[in-house]
């Protein structure tokens, strides 16, 4: 299984060489964990279009907390959910201010303490903000590790504890990100591309087709 994943690896290294995160977060930890809450059901690209007048009304963690909950409503409507959303970033950043001074933590135990947060929110800023990897287990790295036989369903921390365990660390945020990429091109979740997959070697679902 070890060969298996490291190959595979290796195929989705030489496709996407400069594999970045979707969410344009430029190096920010604040703005990586808002947006991150954000996208949840909805594309990175609106995350990034409305994120840019989020960022110019409340630029601190501070101004977030303090900010009037309509006011941030408001700005991002468009996300869907926003009610829900508006909550969570608010009383998300009041913690982050209060508990860790506007310093976002790097442990996955205090991360989980915010709110918005979960596990795969928690393993995207520990991989990119902190470089500690962590195992990203959204729709796309789900529905391909099934399919290329690392899992046999679809629970999120059953992919993350399998993927850790095969994956190096200082691999794991590249892989999660070139998933990201990799599903929406070729591994779709209907009429996937198979005879344009490189992975097909290594592939399970093909012969289910």
């Amino acid at each position: 299984m070890t060969d298996k994943i490291n190959s595979i690896i290796k195929l989705l290294e030489k496709r996407y060489p400069d594999t970045v995160c979707g969410l344009d977060w430029q190096g920010d930890p604040y703005k990586l964990l808002i947006m991150a809450i954000l996208s949840a059901q909805c594309t990175d690209a609106r995350v990034n279009i409305v994120s840019k007048t989020l960022f110019k009304r409340f630029p601190t963690p501070n101004d977030m907390a303090n900010a009037e909950l309509t006011d941030i409503e408001k700005e991002i409507h468009s996300v869907g959910l926003y009610h829900s959303k508006a909550l969570a970033l608010k009383e998300c950043c009041t913690r982050l201010v209060e508990v860790y001074g506007g310093v976002l933590p790097s442990e996955m135990n205090e991360l989980l303490t915010l709110r918005g947060v979960g596990r795969k929110v928690a393993n995207l800023l520990r991989g990119d903000v902190f470089g500690l990897g962590g195992i990203v287990a959204d729709t796309h790295c789900i529905r391909i590790s099934r399919r290329l036989g690392f899992t046999d369903g679809d629970n999120p921390l059953t992919a993350e504890k399998v993927l850790s365990k095969l994956i190096p660390i200082e691999k794991q945020s590249d892989y999660c990100h070139r998933m990201v990429l990799f599903g929406r091109e070729i591994c779709t979740a209907r009429s996937p591309k198979c005879d344009e997959c490189e992975l097909n070697l290594y592939c399970d679902y093909k012969d289910k087709t």
